[in-house]
């Protein structure tokens, strides 16, 4: 007796449908596998006989792309090449100063790579002698040393540091200016400025601890020791300066006359460089006895009040 509302089985009729989905995708996947199977070679032909002249789009692209042949690489390598010299390392800047182990080339070195100008240093017999002109330590009528003149003094005394027991005595001297040509400074401010900046850079060095404080000596001269006439103002540049005598150990001792005659006589010119504003350096052998000329005429220079 059949079930009220029930009609005949139909229970069969997914497993045809689920039969024919699991055939299918048999199908699929064997398609797939012969088509992964097929001869390379007739698969080529295949696709060549499509285009007419036998190539394809990638095969044409790539013979429109140009190649970096041999000989042209070589020449880049070459180029390379020639920019080093034959050890291999770069070829120096001009007119920069070469290495050595002289105390006077490796201040000079070392102040020239840092852009410093203006600075004097001479290699004696058994002395460094060192002129720092003008404006590089300290402002007119100052002796508070300003920042460019600490960052000078750094690589100054960073040159010096392994010197320490090869130096007897270093002197640091202090020179002012005449403000006005026609009439002394103060006696009382004129000591008391050179002697002040003197001081101060010789604290400066101290504090740095590379030279024993018993080889440090400070002295003021004033106005006294003038290089040039103070009647210009590139004369009284010029005489506004800090010197710093290096005494080698073991030196002859000599007053220190002797070290001013030899600088200013110009004995040590072969031994003397000059550091000029354009970042190059002169040497001093070719300028003769006068000091502080390079090529014939001296550099520009403001005007600076006071001493």
């Amino acid at each position: 007796m059949k079930k009220k509302g029930g009609g005949e089985d139909g229970g069969g009729n997914w497993m045809d449908t689920y039969g024919d989905l699991v055939t299918l995708l048999l199908t699929f996947f064997v398609l797939l596998y012969s088509m992964s199977s097929v001869d390379s070679k007739k698969w080529d032909i295949f696709v060549r006989s499509i285009y007419p002249d036998g190539k394809t789009p990638s095969e044409k692209a790539a013979s429109q792309t140009p190649l970096i042949v041999d000989s042209e690489a070589e020449k880049a390598d070459e180029t390379t090449e020639t920019q080093a010299d034959p050890a291999g390392d770069p070829v120096a800047p001009e007119n920069e100063i070469p290495d050595s182990e002289e105390l006077y080339i490796q201040i000079a070195a070392a102040l020239q790579q840092a852009g410093v100008s203006d600075v004097t240093v001479t290699g004696g017999e058994d002395y460094t002698f060192v002129v720092f002109k003008d404006k590089a330590f300290f402002g007119g009528d100052s002796s508070v040393l300003t920042d460019q003149g600490k960052h000078i003094l750094d690589i100054f005394c960073d040159t010096i540091k392994d010197s320490n027991d090869a130096i007897s005595q270093m002197n640091i001297m202090g020179h002012t200016a005449k403000a006005n040509p026609n009439q002394d400074n103060s006696v009382r401010g004129d000591r008391m400025l050179s002697g002040m900046r003197a001081s101060e850079v010789c604290i400066y060095i101290q504090e740095k601890g590379i030279v024993d404080p018993d080889k440090l000596v400070s002295i003021g001269f004033g106005q006294y020791r003038p290089l040039e006439s103070n009647d210009t103002p590139e004369g009284r540049a010029s005489n506004r300066r800090v010197e710093i005598l290096i005494i080698d150990k073991d030196a002859k001792e000599r007053s220190i006359e002797d070290y001013y005659k030899e600088i200013q006589d110009n004995i040590n010119g072969d031994t003397t460089v000059i550091l000029r504003e354009d970042g190059s350096y002169a040497n001093q052998a070719a300028q003769g006895a006068d000091a502080g000329v390079v090529d014939g005429a001296a550099p520009a220079v403001e005007p600076v009040p006071g001493n």
